[in-house]
């Protein structure tokens, strides 16, 4: 598996790679301390992959980057969050299993299809 498919994001590239993007963009806010945040890391890695060319999916390090957190209204990690157009589409919290993450995506590629 590689990490190519996964942007790792920083508040240089945050606007480029997230609000200006073309794509759906799924950014998971994380911490390397954070259990949950690691249990999720692996899955978010095969999201990047299964989902190359429809949605973009990025992490983002709260502790390096607490204004973007704070920005968005995270409070607790790991948060996931969907944009679009430069627009929150959705948040989920907490560590989610696999095929509720696949369910949470698929909505918003549905959303964006109509």
């Amino acid at each position: 598996m590689s990490q190519s498919d996964l942007v790792q994001l920083e508040a240089g590239n945050f606007e480029q790679e997230v609000l200006k993007a073309d794509l759906p963009v799924l950014v998971d806010f994380w911490a390397p301390w954070c259990a949950p945040c690691r249990m999720v890391g692996p899955i978010v890695e095969e999201l990047a992959n299964e989902y190359a060319g429809k949605v973009k999916v990025a992490k983002l390090n709260t502790d390096e980057h607490p204004d973007i957190a704070r920005r968005y209204g995270v409070m607790s990690i790991p948060t996931l969050i969907l944009y679009r157009g430069g627009q929150v589409l959705d948040t989920i919290i907490g560590a989610q299993p696999k095929p509720d993450l696949k369910t949470f995506i698929q909505s918003a590629l549905t959303i964006q299809s109509k």
